[in-house]
């Protein structure tokens, strides 16, 4: 990975929430930190590989920042620090033991499909955004 793509989001293309949450998140990093790549794209299931998250990287956001791969709350937590007031303070929560929090993402990650949709191909982003994707 090169230096400016320390920060990279790996996501589930087909799944509305993630689409959504990749939005989300580009919207209010107004500097640019994040790339991303969706889990179905060659370079999303190399980095998948590489770090190890390929088997489970669909059920869960993955944020691979400085060669580490962060799942689950740990990764939306870790997102959220960066992204400015008032997300930035969702990292305290970090704070709180995995255990406590882990649950809830279990279960929206277990239901997104039914609750978000499920999208038949991987998501292509706008070509605005291209230079956000790898």
């Amino acid at each position: 990975m090169t230096s400016e793509s320390r920060h990279v989001v790996l996501f589930d293309g087909v799944c509305g929430l993630c689409r959504s949450s990749v939005r989300f998140i580009i919207r209010r990093d107004r500097a640019g930190v994040f790339r991303f790549a969706s889990l179905q794209s060659d370079v999303g299931a190399a980095l998948g590989n590489r770090y190890g998250v390929a088997a489970r990287g669909l059920e869960t956001l993955v944020l691979v920042e400085a060669e580490t791969a962060y799942v689950r709350s740990d990764a939306t937590l870790r997102i959220a620090r960066r992204l400015g007031v008032p997300w930035s303070l969702l990292g305290l929560l970090l704070l709180i033991p995995r255990f406590i929090r882990e649950p809830a993402y279990r279960m929206v990650s277990k239901y997104r499909y039914q609750w978000f949709g499920r999208f038949d191909r991987d998501w292509v982003p706008p070509a605005e955004l291209s230079d956000r994707f790898l």
